[in-house]
This record gives C-alpha cells, structure tokens and sequence, in this order.
C-alpha cells in the first residue's frame, strides 16, 4: 500500500491536475499510479510531464531512453521503475528479454547503445562525479555533446521517478519486476 494516498482517478486530483491527467490517459490509454500520485502536486506533475516530453523530442532514439531507464531504475532498486520500463522495453520499443536484462545490467547487446547505457550508469552511481575518459568514451561510440547532456538529463529524470516511487511505495499497475539482490 502507498505511503501517500494516490487519487482513484482523474476526478479525484486536484482540478488543475486533471486536465494533465486527461492527455496522460488520452496518450496511454491509462493512468498509471505514477502519474496519479504526481498529480497530488499539479506543479511537479507539470514539470515531469513537461520534462519527459521535451526529451521524448530529443536526438536520443526511443529503445535508448528505456534501456538507460531500465538501468537507472536498477541502480536505485527501483521496482515500480523497472517493471514500467520493462514493460515500456518490451511493448513499445521491442526489446528482447536478452537486452532488457543486458540494460538491467547497465550495458546493451547493441555496440552504440551500450556506450550510452554504460555512460548513463556511471553517471548514476557517481552521481555526476565522472571522469574526462567517461565522457570521451560515450563520444568515441559516436554520442554528440548534445546527446551526452539528453542521457545525463534522462538519468536525472529516472532517478526522480525512482525516488518518488520508492517514497510513496507506489502500487505496482504493470507486471512486476523486482529488483536484483546486491551484489
């Protein structure tokens, strides 16, 4: 159960919230708990909204931006996070069980991908404290600088949704996936 109560519906969050709400359903064909506890904070609902949106038009391809969420998300023991993406991976970027476990790895069966995803993951655990070599690596796969600053401000958006979802102890809408044991 959530540690925060989540509107049931649209109708139930704050009204400068539910037009918001609306166009997640209208896009998703559903609201997921997520955006619903969001929505108790129709600013950072908007804010979120407004942040993934802008991405989603950036240079980054769509199966890039899940792989580095599913690795993200495994970084932070994220389980609502991981099980989303992994059905996000899965349904709408049509990656396979080997590659979304290779992500949850923080690496990817594709040789470009997995300098993003490796670069994103390095970024995560340091907290942004990387090296020049991390840098250079992502651009040697062929990443612009435009793209380096896409996967750091993907990394940045994940960790929030990680930590809002853990805080709340979010209810899982998608099919679980628990996070690995530490190693």
């Amino acid at each position: 159960m959530s540690r925060i109560a989540i509107p049931a519906d649209i109708g139930s969050a704050p009204a400068a919230a539910q037009p918001l709400l609306q166009a997640v359903n209208q896009q998703l064909g559903s609201v997921p708990n997520l955006f619903r506890l969001v929505a108790i904070s129709p600013a950072a609902l908007e804010g979120y909204l407004g942040m993934s949106g802008a991405l989603g038009k950036g240079s980054l391809p769509g199966p890039t931006r899940e792989r580095i969420a599913l690795a993200v998300a495994e970084i932070n023991d994220c389980s609502y996070c991981l099980s989303a993406h992994t059905y996000l991976g899965k349904h709408l970027a049509k990656l396979d069980d080997a590659e979304l476990a290779a992500n949850r790895s923080g690496t990817s069966n594709d040789p470009k991908a997995a300098a993003a995803v490796r670069f994103a993951a390095k970024v995560a655990h340091a907290r942004g404290h990387i090296g020049d070599e991390d840098v250079q690596a992502v651009r040697m796969a062929g990443y612009s600088d435009e793209q380096i600053v896409e996967i750091v401000q993907h990394v940045a958006l994940n960790t929030w949704t990680n930590y809002i979802n853990e805080v709340a102890r979010t209810e899982v809408d998608f099919p679980v996936v628990a996070p690995r044991q530490a190693a």
